[in-house]
């Protein structure tokens, strides 16, 4: 039987350890909804820290600006509806 291993981001390139998509990648937003259902706000403090730090290491890695888009991964979906 397959062991469940969490979706959590390799730093500094911010992709997935599991699947190497983007980080957030899809089931980490589903894993991070569900631990925070009861306070949105907490959960958007939190990914709001982690994009100001993937800010710093993508900036790092590129030599250049970070990349655009990073409220978009980071924040937009986890938005309350």
């Amino acid at each position: 039987m397959p062991r469940y291993r969490p979706h959590v981001a390799a730093r500094p390139s911010w992709r997935c350890r599991v699947c190497g998509a983007a980080w957030p990648c899809s089931p980490a937003r589903l894993a991070l909804l569900g631990e925070y259902r009861e306070n949105r706000t907490n959960l958007l403090i939190y990914l709001g820290t982690l994009m100001h730090e993937a800010m710093a290491d993508l900036a790092a890695l590129s030599g250049q600006d970070a990349p655009e888009g990073l409220p978009d991964r980071f924040l937009s979906w986890a938005r309350a509806r």
